[in-house]
C-alpha cells in the first residue's frame, strides 16, 4: 500500500488560488458532508425520480420484466456515478473554484441522463443517457488528472483511474452506433469494464478512505431515495382524489407506505455501518449498495402501482402488482441485513429478520395483503433490530 503524505481540511484562501489537490486525512475528525455534496445529491434525486416515474408507468403496463430490466440499467448509471464522485471526495476532496465548476459540471450530466430516462426504459434509446454518463465521469476523469499533480506517492493511481475510466467512457459512446442487440449484450461488458477499473487502479496504490464520512453519504443518500419514494406516492394520491377514486381505500395504501418506508428507513439506520477491511471490504461495501439503492428506488413504484392497481388501472394480475412492491422492499431489507445488521443481531433476531422477509414475500400471493403484508414484515424487521441486539464485547 503506497504512503502519502496527508492533508487536513482545506484551509482558507483567496477563491482564486488553487489548493492542492492531495490525500486528505482518512481519520480526520468531524468529517461530515459539504454543502456541496449536498447539493450534487439534491441533483440526484431528478434522476431517480424519472426513472422510478418510468418504471411505475411501464409497470402499470404490463411490461413488469422489461421495465424491471431498463430500470436497472439506467439505474447503473445514476448509481456508479454518484458513487465514483463520492469516494473520489472523500480522499481529495478540496474547496476551491475549480473543485466546484468540476463537481457542477457533473451535475449537469446528471440532467441530461435524467431527461433521457423515459426514452431509454421506454423505448431503449440510450443515446441521452449515454451522453449525460458521459458527461459525469469524463468530468471525474479531470478531477483525477488533478490529483494525480498534487500527490507524486499516488500519481500511478490516480492516472490508473483516468486512464481506465476514459477508455471506457470512449466505449460507451462507440456502444450507440452498435445493431440494439448487440447494442445490449455490450452494456453489461461495458458496466462489468467500469465496476473493475477501481479493483485495477487500487492495485497501484491505495486511495485514503474515511469511513465515517463515507457512511454518512450513504445513508444520506438512502434518506434521499426513501424521501423520493414518500413524494412520489404522494403524488399519486394526490392524482387519484383529483380522479375522483376511493378515499379510504387511498389513504389506507398511503399509511402502509408511509409505515414501510419508515420502517425501511428504520432498519437501515439500526446499526452503524462499517466499510470492512481493506478494499476488497470497502469494495463489497460499495458495490452492494447499489442493490439496496435500487431497491429503495423501485419502491415508489410499487406504491404507485398498488394504487392503479386498487383501482383497476393497470393490466397486471394481482399478484405481479402485489410484486411491483413486495420485491423492492424484500430485497432492501435482506441486503441491509445480509450486508450490516447480522454482525449485530443475535440468532433470534437474524431469524425475526427472515421471517419478516418472508412475510413481505408471502403477501405478494395474498389477496389483498401486499400493503398490509409488507407494513407487517417491515415491522419484524424493526422489532428485531430493537430487541434482539448481541450484547456488546
Amino acid at each position: 500500500m503506497t504512503t502519502a503524505p496527508r492533508t487536513k481540511s482545506p484551509t482558507n484562501r483567496p477563491r482564486l488560488l488553487l489548493q492542492p489537490m492531495r490525500p486528505r486525512d482518512p481519520d480526520e475528525p468531524h468529517r461530515a458532508a459539504s454543502p456541496l455534496e449536498l447539493f450534487f445529491d439534491l441533483v440526484f434525486v431528478v434522476a431517480v425520480s424519472l426513472s422510478s416515474q418510468t418504471l411505475h408507468h411501464i409497470e402499470s403496463e404490463g411490461h413488469v420484466a422489461a421495465g424491471a430490466l431498463s430500470y436497472l440499467m439506467v439505474f447503473f448509471a445514476i448509481w456508479w456515478a454518484w458513487m465514483n464522485f463520492t469516494w473520489f471526495a472523500t480522499s481529495f476532496a478540496v474547496d476551491d473554484w475549480l473543485y466546484r465548476i468540476m463537481t457542477i459540471l457533473q451535475m449537469g450530466g446528471v440532467l441530461v441522463l435524467a431527461a433521457g430516462a423515459q426514452s431509454a426504459m421506454a423505448h431503449h434509446d440510450f443515446t441521452l443517457v449515454t451522453f449525460g454518463y458521459v458527461i459525469m465521469r469524463l468530468a471525474l476523469v479531470g478531477q483525477w488528472l488533478r490529483a494525480s499533480h498534487g500527490d507524486p506517492a499516488l500519481r500511478g493511481t490516480a492516472r490508473r483511474y483516468a486512464l481506465g475510466i476514459a477508455v471506457v467512457q470512449a466505449a460507451w459512446i462507440g456502444r450507440l452506433a452498435c445493431p440494439p442487440a448487440v447494442g445490449f449484450a455490450v452494456f453489461f461488458v461495458l458496466a462489468a469494464a467500469e465496476v473493475l477499473v477501481p479493483v485495477w487502479a487500487e492495485r497501484r496504490g491505495n486511495t485514503a478512505w474515511n469511513a465515517r464520512h463515507i457512511t454518512e453519504r450513504y445513508g444520506l443518500f438512502t434518506l434521499i431515495l426513501l424521501g423520493e419514494s414518500i413524494l412520489a406516492a404522494t403524488n399519486a394520491v394526490v392524482e387519484a382524489l383529483n380522479e375522483g377514486h376511493s378515499l379510504p381505500r387511498l389513504l389506507a395504501i398511503s399509511a402502509g407506505g408511509l409505515a414501510t418506508a419508515a420502517g425501511m428507513w428504520w432498519v437501515y439506520f439500526a446499526t452503524e455501518h462499517e466499510l470492512g477491511d481493506g478494499l476488497r471490504g470497502s469494495l463489497l461495501f460499495g458495490y452492494f449498495h447499489y442493490v439496496i439503492f435500487a431497491a429503495a428506488g423501485a419502491f415508489s413504484a410499487g406504491i404507485e402501482v398498488a394504487i392503479d392497481a386498487a383501482d383497476d388501472r393497470t393490466h397486471l394480475s394481482a399478484p405481479v402488482a402485489a410484486g411491483t412492491l413486495t420485491v423492492p422492499v424484500a430485497l432492501f431489507i435482506a441486503s441491509v441485513w445480509w450486508l450490516t445488521l447480522r454482525r449485530g443481531l443475535n440468532r433470534t433476531g437474524s431469524a425475526l429478520v427472515i421471517a419478516g422477509v418472508l412475510v413481505i414475500a408471502a403477501a405478494t400471493v395474498i389477496p389483498s395483503a401486499p400493503i398490509p403484508g409488507t407494513t407487517l414484515g417491515v415491522t419484524l424487521a424493526v422489532l428485531a433490530c430493537e430487541m434482539c441486539r448481541r450484547p456488546a464485547p
